[in-house]
């Protein structure tokens, strides 16, 4: 399990999972696309579709002070069936989704505010 490492949650992967049932996940590097199929069949007990990936560009480490590059991973688009779904991420999306409405909402409420101050 240490070769998938995490779901990625953003906006564009809510906007994925809403339109195509499609899953993003970063995984490690070396594997190859059978391989990354067969892992998630197995281990989430689902079936893959399709598997797409690309390396996303590496990016610079500052926070500890010394110079250096984050680890690389391989970005994974994965689509399943339609009647099929990873119940984890999806509460991870909805609490997500959650707090971007919470943030809005405070956004609009101190425009408001300051409108009316003004």
């Amino acid at each position: 399990m240490d070769l998938i490492k995490y779901p990625v949650i953003n906006y564009k992967s809510y906007r994925m999972l809403i339109e195509n049932k499609q899953y993003m996940f970063d995984v490690d590097l070396r594997l190859s696309k059978p391989q990354i199929k067969k892992l998630f069949e197995d281990y989430f007990k689902v079936k893959v579709i399709a598997v797409n990936t690309h390396r996303p560009p590496r990016q610079k480490s500052l926070a500890t002070g010394f110079p250096g590059y984050k680890t690389r991973l391989k970005r994974v688009i994965v689509k399943l069936q339609n009647d099929q779904s990873l119940t984890y991420v999806d509460e991870l999306m909805s609490g997500f989704i959650k707090q971007l409405m919470q943030r809005s909402n405070q956004m609009n409420q101190r425009t408001q505010t300051d409108e009316t101050n003004n």
